[in-house]
């Protein structure tokens, strides 16, 4: 008798938290297997996105500004692809839907991808550069496959606007818990290998040691990117198994010219794709940029048993309080403000606490101390952003049926991809090519090392990002589509279709 009282508790206690009902449209558990492949497909764009780069120029050896470059027009090439992948999806017609079967048939292929751009035997001339160019524009091609039917996904699932909101802060929480294990680990792991090397005034790699530590670096990457594998790929499956279509198209699949003319006719989906695209270096100090100036510029410092290295992962952990907070209250804050409102204030927010960051400078206690904050508080408008521009585009599904009888959840959730590989396009190359200008060499990292290449990595690092902060706000400014339209919008839908 007590089982019995305790599982209908049970049950209404998950339903009140994702604010789905019994037996009605999307279940809890279709959020919890969702929001479970989101935390493995972000351990894996992490550890590409956060620490390729280092691993080709710190461990292989590669010339900064030629990976620089790299990571620039591969990851553009790899945004421009997103919209056919979105065309593509829309086009797809199987039994499963249009976005699930993509996450079954991709994981095998992107796991061996992955393998492929850490391997620790490319050799450092411009033939192995070549080859891991291929590499990982292949990795991007096969990533992006399965990540644009992910997103996609959540339009599919729900057209309620809260419900929406509920499955996107939820899977942002655990899809960021994901990307946040492995930007935390991996420099502790990194910088724990190379401190037997390290000059203990100095903190820097001995000259004698450089190439033993490089190809430490690269068999530790290596490792750390198949133990991130053997957690992730499975998520694949748990995503495509528990989750439901329900809102997808019928009838004769559109051409993709057909497709990419329905973005020109989605103003609020361009307006936050521009919004994306002048944010784009906002968070540069998350990316490679910032390992680069812990590894270096921090080399002598040590904090709570962390140095040098090790110090990103304070970095990224200064962000989390506020994301976190943010990402909880994201529901609180839309019902009381509005998505649009929540994402320019928070921006503005962040804005102010970044230009006090670079002002206040790096190299003096109150400096680092005015840093930390900072770091706090611009966490929060990343949380916010984390959630609200999806479940912003997600409206924009709607705003498309509704302006056209269209639904495109393929090549409008497409654009948030595009966003995002933008952003770290942008971020990674503003980051790689600012240690090129710092004239830090890896082969010679005490004899490289300047004051006046360091303030060349804070000054690109926090001053770009900060005005990159402000300029996002921009766009959204001109936004119209609100919560009450796009639920008038979705009245509409439905009296059309009855």
């Amino acid at each position: 008798m007590n089982d019995k009282l305790v599982k209908p508790n049970i049950g209404m206690f998950w339903h009140k938290i994702f604010a789905t009902k019994p037996n009605e449209g999307m279940q809890p558990k279709e959020v919890i297997g969702y929001s479970i492949t989101g935390f493995g497909l972000n351990m894996i764009c992490t550890i590409i996105g956060s620490y390729l780069t280092v691993f080709l120029t710190d461990a292989i050896g590669f010339k900064a500004l030629w990976v620089a470059f790299l990571m620039l027009f591969a990851r553009v090439f790899d945004a421009l692809n997103d919209p056919i992948m979105g065309s593509i999806v829309d086009r797809t017609r199987t039994k499963w839907g249009k976005c699930r079967p993509y996450l079954k048939w991709m994981a095998i292929p992107v796991a061996i991808c992955t393998i492929l751009c850490f391997l620790p035997i490319y050799p450092n001339n411009p033939g192995g550069f070549a080859a891991i160019c291929v590499v990982y524009v292949i990795w991007s091609m096969v990533y992006t496959v399965s990540d644009v039917p992910y997103w996609g996904l959540s339009a599919a699932m729900t057209s309620d606007t809260n419900q929406r909101a509920n499955l996107l802060t939820v899977s942002r929480l655990i899809c960021t818990l994901g990307a946040g294990l492995v930007t935390v680990a991996i420099p502790l792991i990194t910088s724990a290998v190379q401190k037997p090397y390290q000059d203990p005034l100095t903190g820097l790699i001995k000259l004698e040691h450089v190439e033993a530590v490089k190809q430490l670096l690269a068999n530790t990457y290596f490792i750390s990117a198949i133990v991130i594998l053997l957690f992730a790929i499975p998520t694949f499956f748990i995503g495509y198994k528990f989750t439901v279509e329900r809102y997808t198209a019928t009838g004769k699949p559109p051409s993709l010219k057909h497709n990419l003319s329905l973005l020109f006719k989605n103003k609020p989906l361009l307006l936050i794709v521009l919004s994306g695209i002048l944010g784009s270096a906002r968070t540069v100090y998350m990316f490679t940029g910032g390992l680069y100036f812990a590894k270096y510029a921090l080399a002598n410092v040590s904090f709570l048993g962390m140095h040098g290295e090790g110090l990103y992962t304070l970095i990224t952990l200064a962000v989390i309080p506020g994301g976190l907070v943010a990402s909880v209250m994201v529901p609180w804050f839309t019902r009381k403000m509005g998505k649009k409102n929540t994402f320019i204030y928070s921006h503005l927010l962040g804005t102010a606490a970044m230009f006090a960051m670079f002002f206040a400078g790096y190299n003096t206690t109150a400096g680092l101390i005015v840093a930390l904050v900072a770091l706090v508080i611009i966490g929060i408008p990343q949380g916010f952003s984390n959630i609200i521009t999806y479940a912003l585009i997600g409206d924009t599904v709607d705003y498309l049926e509704w302006k056209t009888n269209e639904r495109g959840e393929g090549i409008c959730f497409a654009m948030q991809t595009f966003i995002n590989k933008i952003g770290m396009a942008i971020g990674a190359f503003i980051g790689v090519l600012a240690y090129f200008m710092s004239g830090i060499s890896p082969n010679n990292p005490e004899g490289s090392l300047t004051p006046q290449g360091i303030n060349t990595l804070w000054i690109m690092l926090v001053l770009i990002g900060a005005i990159s902060m402000l300029l996002c706000t921009i766009p959204m400014f001109f936004y119209k589509f609100d919560e009450k339209a796009q639920r008038n919008a979705v009245k509409e839908i439905a009296q059309r279709k009855k």
